[in-house]
């Protein structure tokens, strides 16, 4: 299944914006036989620029990705269209449906065609060192339920393009944390690093078996732990750029020791 032509456009624009705010790094690959099948890419959640930089990344490896994402922003009144005719899968995380949810980017996947990107997470990570967050095994149970391999994606970087912001905007004020720093990252020009992992080895799990999603969840989530360990040697425990928008209240059951 070729990619709506819509969203190939909105992909070309995205990679200009991406190299007008930063330096994208790219390391890793997908294994060539995987390319055109049934695929899960997951990755940690750091910042609100963190899809866009996906994006470029993975049109620079070759791969044009659909993302599951929240009922809300599919619901909203004009980003909602645009997002659903670029085939965008639809989760409501904390609805009865969630289940459904997940056979329906299952059977998209098994259709072929784009792989779809996914948040383990949920959400940004709000550990004080900006190491992933426990997450969901939502990922592991599609993964489970459909044999479709997962190749984990490590970010670092987009953090300091745009600021973690408000809850909500009410208005233009709560936008100006998102536009200053974008801004500023303009002039900075930080550097985006994503990598794109070895595929997860899921093959020994079922999604029969109690307790497997919660051991492959936990296999993605290390896998992209430690593909995270090489992007930010300098800065192990905390971050060098400061947001101050950012709550510090999660934890990451992951943080390398």
């Amino acid at each position: 299944m070729s990619s709506p032509l819509f969203w190939r456009v909105l992909m070309a624009i995205d990679r200009g914006f991406i190299a007008l705010t930063g330096k994208l790094e790219v390391s890793g690959d997908i294994p060539p036989e995987l390319l055109g099948k049934p695929l899960l890419l997951a990755s940690n959640h750091i910042g609100n620029l963190d899809p866009m930089v996906l994006i470029a990344a993975c049109h620079r490896i070759g791969v044009t990705p659909r993302f599951m994402l929240a009922g809300g922003l599919l619901d909203a009144p004009v980003l909602g269209p645009i997002l659903k005719a670029c085939g965008h899968l639809r989760v409501d995380r904390r609805s009865a449906n969630v289940g459904e949810a997940m056979h329906r980017a299952v059977e998209a996947l098994r259709k072929g065609g784009d792989p779809i990107a996914v948040y383990p997470e949920g959400k940004i990570t709000l550990d004080p060192g900006m190491w992933p967050e426990r997450g969901k095994t939502g990922v592991a149970r599609m993964a489970l339920g459909g044999g479709i391999p997962v190749v984990p994606i490590s970010q670092w970087g987009a953090h300091e393009a745009v600021y973690w912001g408000n809850l909500s905007v009410g208005g233009w004020r709560d936008l100006l944390p998102y536009l200053t720093s974008w801004l500023s990252a303009v002039r900075r020009r930080p550097t985006f690093k994503v990598h794109f992992g070895k595929p997860v080895e899921l093959s020994d799990l079922s999604g029969e078996t109690m307790g497997d999603a919660r051991r492959a969840h936990e296999r993605i989530m290390r896998a992209i732990t430690e593909g995270l360990v090489p992007l930010r040697l300098d800065e192990p425990d905390l971050p060098r750029f400061h947001d101050p928008t950012r709550p510090t209240t999660g934890s990451s059951p992951w943080r390398p020791a």
